[in-house]
């Protein structure tokens, strides 16, 4: 496995967590299911996560996250430059209103939503159905108690 490239885009100026905790979660993520390349995450407000939600999922509102996977580009040849992964794009207020109505540490909402984009870029989707939310869910579980994060779906909590 290649090593894991992160980009921070910080464009609505979080200054908590720290940039080097989004680059260790992100990279703990990967290494758990065998991700590598450059991936972007891009911290954003309202305006953008609603524009883009509109324009890729048909939904007109903002949400918590987003994932674009890169895929496969057959057609380039094989080069220095590491693979992409995709970009993964947060949206900073809904962290904090999420923990707030759910009761958890804002935080763990945040380790939470880079570790179910990362899930997302490496091919999991909970969107294919009752078992693959499951699956995804469970792997999250795993994954979280190994950065020390309780269970993000205790009493029944999903991710949009």
């Amino acid at each position: 496995m290649g090593a894991l490239e992160p980009v921070i885009q910080n464009v609505v100026g979080v200054t908590s967590p720290a940039e080097e905790e989004f680059v260790g979660w992100l990279e703990h993520a990967a290494e758990h299911v065998g991700a590598s390349g450059e991936v972007t995450l891009r911290l954003v407000g309202e305006g953008e996560s609603r524009a883009l939600n509109s324009r890729f999922r048909g939904r007109d509102a903002p949400t918590n996250v987003l994932s674009f996977p890169a895929g496969p580009a057959p057609d380039i040849p094989a080069c220095d430059y590491p693979a992409i992964l995709g970009d993964i794009v947060i949206c900073a207020p809904l962290v904090a209103i999420e923990a707030s109505h759910q009761g958890k540490r804002e935080q763990h909402h945040w380790v939470h939503l880079v570790v179910h984009g990362v899930l997302h870029l490496a091919g999991y989707d909970h969107e294919q159905g009752e078992r693959e939310a499951e699956d995804m869910e469970a792997l999250e579980r795993v994954i979280l108690a190994q950065l020390g994060i309780p269970d993000p779906y205790r009493e029944g909590l999903r991710l949009g």
